[in-house]
């Protein structure tokens, strides 16, 4: 099925028969990323009585209980509710459905840009400066979704340990440039915008939703944070329509399926 949408008056044509997937697929008690330790996503036949919901088992039908932390087993998408006191849910957040976006590859290094809590001497950071580059004579009207893909490229993302391999983050001034271009959806491929040690400050969450003080701020309602993405190599950086699939919890983040499609300008 393809379909025409129209930007400033700029015709483009997609094929929504097409899309690319770039979450990692929730394989319970398999092999999935994971971040803080927490327990791994697992699934468990029901059983009451004589029941027991696995055919395998001599169940009549699969009747599974699924137990997972959405912030740290996997593809996820959180809203302004995961800092601030007021319970927002990402249910009424996220009302963007087909959203213009704009795929980049960056190279995390050490830094002069700034952090806080202060950066160390092994953190490797995505830059301001990075972002900036690759962005350039990209088109403008493709910047209300960025999603960052970080280098090298590899596939145990879908599978990495997070508190054996140190993940690199966002500096001040490379959350703060892309407040400034008025980005709406931010998608990455590491586990936090933030440092995992960051004695509590969540400092680019905070930039982000602009929220000082992690007070509640209506005019960042909507935009939302997805993190532990893989975009595959054989995506070229550039323009995409975004489809951003989530279930319909009432929390502040749920399991998430970021689709891509092509985009051909008319």
């Amino acid at each position: 099925m393809k379909g025409q949408i129209i930007l400033r008056n700029n015709k483009y044509e997609i094929d929504f028969s097409k899309g690319f997937d770039i979450s990692i697929p929730m394989i319970f008690n398999g092999s999935q990323p994971n971040t803080y330790g927490v327990d791994k996503a697992i699934s468990n036949p029901y059983q009451d009585g004589q029941f027991v919901g696995d055919t395998r088992k001599g169940g009549p039908c699969n009747f599974e209980t699924y137990t997972f932390t959405p912030h740290c087993n996997g593809t996820h998408t959180e809203c302004i509710g995961h800092i601030t006191k007021e319970r927002i849910s990402i249910l009424t957040c996220l009302t963007d459905e087909l959203i213009p976006a704009t795929l980049i590859s960056v190279m995390p290094k050490k830094t002069s840009e700034n952090y806080f809590p202060f950066l160390n001497e092994e953190d490797k950071v995505i830059t301001k400066h990075e972002i900036k580059e690759r962005l350039k004579n990209l088109n403008p009207d493709f910047l209300k979704a960025i999603i960052v893909r970080t280098l090298p490229n590899t596939e145990n993302k879908k599978s990495l340990d997070y508190m054996k391999k140190t993940p690199s983050f966002f500096s001040i001034e490379a959350m703060e440039y892309l407040v400034s271009l008025g980005v709406q959806h931010l998608l990455v491929d590491t586990p936090s915008v933030d440092r995992l040690f960051d004695d509590g400050q969540l400092t680019a969450h905070n930039i982000f939703w602009e929220t000082k003080g992690k007070v509640f701020n209506p005019n960042s309602k909507n935009k939302t944070i997805t993190e532990m993405i893989f975009a595959h190599d054989s995506l070229m950086d550039g323009v995409y329509l975004l489809n951003l699939q989530i279930p319909a919890f009432v929390s502040d983040a749920a399991p998430s399926r970021p689709i891509l499609y092509k985009i051909n300008e008319l």
